[in-house]
């Protein structure tokens, strides 16, 4: 048999002359030293028919080599068929969508406060409806802030987790917090409803931070989320969280000294890990007269950022690696079984956009019933790699499935491919840059 190089490798190079490889198929990244780097290299150019040597047969367990009549791109639609599974369920779950900060890049218009009483108790009896069919289920809480809302998490918490152990279902949540009211003991109270992840946001210094950052009735932010972290941080729990740094013109150039800051409380701790992101227009009335960056300055900027961070000790966030893994890239609106559950019962795709009507999918009633409108629901989860004769020849095509952001092709009509794929050789020398570290 003839192996040749699979269509979904992507190749890097270390400062120090490694090789890193990474398949979209399979997820596998790994590191060539000097001593194999040539053969490596050369059966990846050429092919072989030697699969009995110990490069090859780790290439090959790798899936960076595929057996030469291998219809590849058949096999990645057989992957993209295995995101309509029934048997696994996502809710992104608004317990309000009030929220005690007024962000000035915010898309949210607070019109709505917490959860009905009625959708609390649909959401319950939909949640018992579903369970015996299901085999794992993810939670996002979301909001607003959901932590106004604690006690409908704990609520709706208690439920699941009772339903999960009477069917035998995994059950695992996370949640996108301002970090205003996370608390050790909220923390570790989350905890116990298995929230394991947890997005918080900070800006910046102090100064920079409470100018973006701030209360509805304008004062400052950070010197509270920075104390619940430093609390935090003394826990022996196992958790993550990601640190999230949204930069814009006005902001940019202050991050990298906030970096030496974040890296004086938190290097050295894996479950503290940097996202950089950039802010984008993501549908509030403010859209237009934000600051922020040109595409290829962001694309540059979340992976100079992001490099110095790890320099500095700071973990990467798993939120990167998991991007390459097959499906990681694909975005929960683009996903058949994922639903965004407004306060009203109103079920959306996407948690960005919400006043849109093509976002407004459906509706959860009191008795645990949701109406589904598939003409809307479709456009979120057919747009993809079914249309797109550019995804389908992409060696990222396993991991993003040309849905990355399918909102960005709604609203744009143009390809949203992430910035992860885009910028596949830097990532990969951070990858291998930080696991390096962890092991000496």
């Amino acid at each position: 048999m003839r192996w040749i190089a699979s269509r979904f490798n992507a190749i890097s190079h270390t400062d120090s002359g490694e090789v890193i490889i990474y398949n979209s198929y399979t997820g596998a990244v790994i590191s060539v030293d000097e001593r194999e780097k040539m053969e490596v290299l050369r059966v990846l150019r050429t092919g072989t028919d030697n699969e009995q040597s110990d490069v090859c047969q780790t290439l090959i367990q790798c899936g960076f080599l595929v057996p030469e009549q291998t219809d590849e791109k058949r096999r990645a639609q057989l992957l993209h068929a295995s995101m309509h599974r029934t048997d696994v369920m996502h809710l992104i779950i608004l317990p309000t969508e009030a929220c005690n900060f007024r962000c000035t890049y915010c898309y949210q218009d607070f019109s709505r406060g917490q959860m009905k009483r009625e959708i609390v108790e649909g959401l319950k009896r939909f949640l018992e409806q579903k369970m015996a069919r299901l085999q794992h289920l993810t939670v996002s809480w979301f909001g607003g802030e959901p932590l106004l809302a604690l006690s409908i998490i704990q609520e709706i918490s208690e439920w699941i987790i009772a339903l999960a152990e009477r069917y035998g279902v995994t059950y695992e949540a996370d949640i996108s917090t301002n970090g205003y009211y996370l608390s050790k003991e909220t923390l570790q109270q989350l905890l116990r409803y298995h929230v394991r992840r947890f997005m918080i946001t900070i800006d910046g210094m102090k100064s920079v931070h409470d100018s973006r950052r701030f209360l509805a009735n304008g004062q400052g932010t950070y010197d509270t989320i920075m104390q619940h972290l430093r609390d935090i941080r003394t826990l022996d729990e196992s958790f993550d969280i990601y640190l999230r740094l949204n930069f814009d013109k006005t902001n940019i150039a202050h991050v990298p000294s906030f970096l030496t800051d974040l890296a004086h409380e938190f290097a050295g701790d894996a479950r503290f890990q940097l996202f950089c992101r950039p802010v984008g227009k993501w549908g509030g009335t403010n859209d237009d007269h934000l600051p922020i960056c040109d595409d290829r300055t962001a694309e540059r900027k979340i992976w100079e950022l992001t490099e110095q961070g790890v320099n500095q000790g700071l973990s990467m966030s798993k939120v990167i690696e998991s991007m390459l893994m097959p499906g990681g890239a694909v975005c929960y609106a683009a996903k058949p079984h994922s639903l965004v559950i407004g306060t009203d019962g109103q079920l959306y795709k996407c948690t960005c956009f919400l006043n849109e009507s093509y976002n407004h999918v459906g509706q959860l009633h009191e008795d645990g019933t949701i109406q589904i409108d598939y003409d809307r629901f479709a456009l979120w989860v057919t747009s993809g790699e079914e249309q797109d004769e550019a995804c389908q020849s992409c060696f990222f095509r396993p991991a993003c499935q040309g849905n990355h952001c399918p909102q960005y092709r709604i609203r744009k009509g143009k390809r949203p491919c992430p910035y992860e794929k885009r910028k596949i050789k830097q990532v990969l020398q951070l990858i291998y840059r930080q696991e390096k570290e962890v092991i000496e």
